[in-house]
């Protein structure tokens, strides 16, 4: 099995010329915890922001931000300040054992999905618990015994 057999193909990135705030809408709006980044010029993969990346960077409540200063600091925050550059990344050809591999050796949640420096797709952790819930229905009852 290959990853592109297994990676989510619809993939909303954003610009390296976007805000905080675009990033955060984007996790929020579509509900995935993963968002690539990519170059306002070339289009390429350039870096990743996810959802543990922008509550890092959210203010506490607790040290009294006013509501103007917290939505400032998303406002004003370049993505391309936050997020994590040259990220990780795995071919559409690569066998799924790969993916599992870099998944669990590098303790990441998702890995892009690139041809060319172009973004395919991506393929996460939940789509590898996924393709194992699947194969343990697949088999006899032992699993659950």
């Amino acid at each position: 099995m290959l990853v592109r057999d297994l990676m989510t193909q619809s993939v909303t990135s954003v610009p390296d010329t976007a805000m905080l705030l675009d990033a955060a809408l984007v996790i929020r709006r579509t509900g995935k915890r993963h968002v690539p980044v990519v170059s306002a010029q070339t289009g390429k993969v350039v870096g990743i922001i996810t959802e543990r990346d922008v509550s890092r960077l959210s203010p506490s409540i607790l040290s009294g931000p006013t509501e103007d200063d917290y939505n400032k600091l998303f406002e004003t925050t370049p993505v391309a300040s936050v997020m994590t550059k040259n990220p990780i990344t795995i071919a559409a050809d690569a066998p799924v054992s790969e993916a599992v591999q870099v998944l669990y050796e590098k303790r990441i949640g998702g890995l892009l999905v690139v041809d060319n420096g172009d973004l395919s797709g991506i393929i996460t952790v939940t789509d590898m618990l996924n393709l194992l819930n699947e194969m343990l229905a697949g088999k006899s009852g032992s699993f659950s015994e």
